[in-house]
This record gives structure tokens, sequence and C-alpha cells, in this order.
């Protein structure tokens, strides 16, 4: 299995990896400049750095960069004795470079109307791959969304089993009607979406999410849910809409939003909509 085909089928799949590349050799290793080691999410490798301790220590590190995020560089001095204890007489120096891939972060736009077609171009802009959803086909289709990279037309309750939802990926909320975002709400909290946003009033928001506990969704499932969604700019067009909304999404993903927590507008930071949600 060739390892760049299968680091390209991990980030499709939106699971983390991590790759380790021989940079600098001095002397006698047991391998070559620019092996590779390619580790998965669930621990498994391919492709190999030389092997005993050293692939041994590449894995940990490894390990740790994709749950940081953060490169690492390694470096190992094979002397006699390390060398002969790891079985790899050679007594060569090595440089590895520990790279983490984590997959492009996905916004799941759900509505097909003026403002998702300004947070489809914002956000692809910004990094995220773009799904745009709507139950009409006059809607969601390719002349009105060149830009997404997947468009899908269809009943909302249809579509959700197709998508491929973890915790790179970004929902928002944005259908035709009251009825049509608690339909999508009601799906999307209980996804591992590291961010779900839903459009309207906070008189809309509270509205839903108590009738959504009625159905018994427990209060805990909303703290994800920024609503009214985006940051507060004082976005009245689809464009700054769409600004706001992204500017929010880009916060979550670079863990920032600790900064401005204060302003969110997830119900559960937001002290007003928890006292009016009692």
């Amino acid at each position: 299995m060739d390892i760049y085909e299968e680091l390209v089928r991990l980030r499709r799949l939106g699971q983390k990896c991590a790759l380790a590349t021989i940079v600098e050799v001095n002397g006698s290793i047991p391998s070559y400049e620019s092996a590779k080691l390619l580790v998965r999410e669930d621990g498994s490798m391919l492709g190999t750095v030389g092997g005993g301790c050293v692939e041994a220590q590449v894995w940990t590190a490894a390990r740790e960069a994709m749950g940081t995020g953060e490169p690492k560089l390694l470096s190992f001095n094979l002397g006699q004795d390390a060398a002969h204890d790891s079985g790899l007489i050679c007594g060569g120096q090595l440089d590895i470079f520990v790279e983490p891939i984590v997959p492009q972060p996905r916004a799941v736009i759900f509505g097909a109307g003026h403002i998702s077609k300004s947070l489809a171009q914002v956000a692809g802009l910004a990094g995220f791959a773009t799904s745009v959803i709507d139950d009409r086909e006059s809607f969601a289709n390719r002349e009105r969304f060149p830009e997404a990279d997947e468009v899908l037309a269809g009943e909302y309750e249809e579509v959700f089993p197709r998508l491929a939802v973890n915790g790179d990926s970004y929902l928002v909320i944005v259908t035709r009607g009251h009825r049509d975002d608690m339909r999508v709400l009601r799906w999307a909290v209980g996804t591992p979406a590291r961010y779900v946003a839903m459009i309207g009033s906070q008189r809309k928001v509270i509205s839903v999410v108590k009738e959504l506990e009625k159905e018994g969704i427990p209060r805990q499932a909303f703290e994800r849910l920024y609503a009214p969604m985006g940051l507060e700019i004082g976005a009245v067009t689809p464009e700054e809409i769409a600004v706001a909304v992204v500017a929010e999404m880009i916060a979550v993903r670079r863990n920032a939003d600790s900064k401005w927590r204060d302003l969110s507008k997830s119900i559960f930071a937001n002290e007003r909509l928890k006292a009016l949600l009692k």
C-alpha cells in the first residue's frame, strides 16, 4: 500500500494520522534519508524508519502530535551501546520530522438560501470544505453553488445518514423555516460535530430548544449550539452574516473562543439565554 494514497484516504475519511520522515542522516543507520512511517489514529502503522527503539519513540511522538496538532523534530544518536541495545548495529545519527496530518474541516450548511450562498463562499475561502443540503432541488444545485465541494438535494432525514460527521465538522442550520431548523437541530445535537450553529432570534432559539427538551433531549446536548449564530459584529447583509459565522467557526477551530467567551452565543455561555430557558 502506498503511504501517500493511504494518507489521502484517511484525510478524506476525516481521520487523523501523522507522517514521520527521516530528514537528515550522518553515518550508518538501518534505513535511509527520506524513509517514511505513517501512524494512523488507531495506532497502526504503514512504512518504516528503521525499526527498534527509534521507531517505538517515533510512534509515541506521532500519537502525541495527533493530539496536539504540533509537529516535532526528533534526533537520535545510534552510538555503539545504544545501537547494540536496540539491535541496530550502525552507530550513525539521524533526525526524524513528525508531522500531524489533520482532516480538512468541513462546513455542512443546511438550507440553500441567500445566506447560504455567502456562507459557502466565505467558508471555502477560510479553508473549510463545504457541503450544502436543502430539500428543494431548485435551490440545492450546482448552478447556485458552483464553489461548494458537495451539494445534496433531498429530505433532510434521508440525507443525514450520508453525511460523515466527526470532530472536524461544523454544522450550520439556515433552513427556510422554524420547523425545518428544528428537524436538523434534533439530529445535529446527537452528532460528534465540533460546532453546531442555528440562525434566528433569541426567542426562536428558546422556543426550539424547549420543544426539543419536551421530546426528551437533555439540556447538555445543546452545549455545542451557537445560537443566534455568529460573532456579534452588527452584521445585517448575507455577506456580513457569513463573515460573522465563519469568524466564529475559526475561533472554535483555533481554540480561541475562550478569548471572547463572554460574547459567545452558545446557550451555555450566554447568561441571558440560560435564565430564559429555566
